[in-house]
């Protein structure tokens, strides 16, 4: 009956749109980040890049606030309570941070598979398989939120 309540306040319509959303913004956040290396170089081409196999990999943070919503049902099932502003802001972005790193090595371990990964973190003092980083920790959790305020339905 709650799954039934949650669905119906996901509106799966907005579902393509909101995933091209994430995936356009992922690939606007990675060319920005991967020019930060140029600009540490003095290299002030300021060249960033990113895969085009990386759009339906960013694409999938069109989930992450529908997952929220239902964990949020899940710790807080009475509404009337009142839950701090700052709190689930909190708990979302741990929640997307560890959701990311999960969905970036299943599909890192995929295109790697293939022969296709494009990117490889070995050598780097906190990968995980070459596939995440932990260092980048901080950069999920805002990155998570983020994706969440642009799929966010206007008035909430």
């Amino acid at each position: 009956m709650m799954l039934m309540k949650i669905l119906s306040q996901l509106n799966l319509k907005e579902l393509p749109l909101n995933f091209c959303k994430c995936g356009v913004t992922g690939w606007c956040l990675e060319v920005m980040f991967t020019a930060t290396d140029s600009f540490l170089r003095h290299d002030w081409r300021l060249m960033g890049q990113t895969s085009l196999l990386m759009f339906p990999i960013y694409g999938c943070g069109a989930f992450l606030a529908p997952i929220g919503m239902m964990i949020d049902h899940w710790v807080n099932p009475r509404s009337g309570l009142a839950v701090a502003r700052t709190d689930i802001a909190i708990r979302h972005g741990f929640l997307y941070m560890v959701l990311i790193f999960v969905a970036e090595y299943f599909s890192g371990t995929l295109l790697r598979g293939r022969g296709i990964c494009p990117w490889d973190y070995t050598g780097r003092s906190t990968n995980i398989d070459g596939l995440i980083r932990l260092d980048f920790a901080p950069l999920w959790f805002a990155t998570g939120l983020l994706f969440e305020q642009i799929t966010k339905k206007k008035g909430r």
